[in-house]
């Protein structure tokens, strides 16, 4: 059984939290997990974005998830682009001063999210 998590929560969120907390459960139960970030979710993937010490980052924690557990971490191309999220392929393409789309984040269409869809057994949003 595999669960998608959609995820379209700004990360400085209460539901942000929530996602992170909830793919660390089901990864510690060995359950398997798809992740696509979409909407303000994209945020997340920005490496410029800064975090105080006294609050925990959660483009940080998924980082750490994706290292440990070997997780895809795709995002929507429209919906980063749209917040000034971008790789250097698509800064080239669309004329943008650079890049700033964090590692281990990557773009990707939203067939790729179909895929997904059709992957999972279950899809969570937050």
């Amino acid at each position: 059984m595999s669960t998608l998590l959609l995820i379209s929560a700004p990360p400085h969120s209460r539901k942000a939290a929530q996602a992170i907390d909830f793919a660390k459960e089901k990864l510690a139960k060995h359950e398997k997990i798809l992740v696509f970030f979409y909407g303000d979710g994209a945020y997340t993937a920005n490496r410029l974005q800064w975090q105080t010490a006294d609050v925990p980052s959660i483009t940080d924690a998924w980082a750490a998830l994706a290292r440990e557990y070997s997780l895809e971490l795709p995002v929507c191309v429209s919906t980063a682009l749209a917040r000034g999220i971008t790789d250097s392929d698509n800064a080239a393409r669309h004329g943008l001063d650079g890049e700033n789309l964090r590692t281990p984040f990557r773009l990707a269409g939203l067939s790729e999210l179909a895929m997904q869809l059709d992957m999972c057994d279950d899809v969570v949003q937050f």
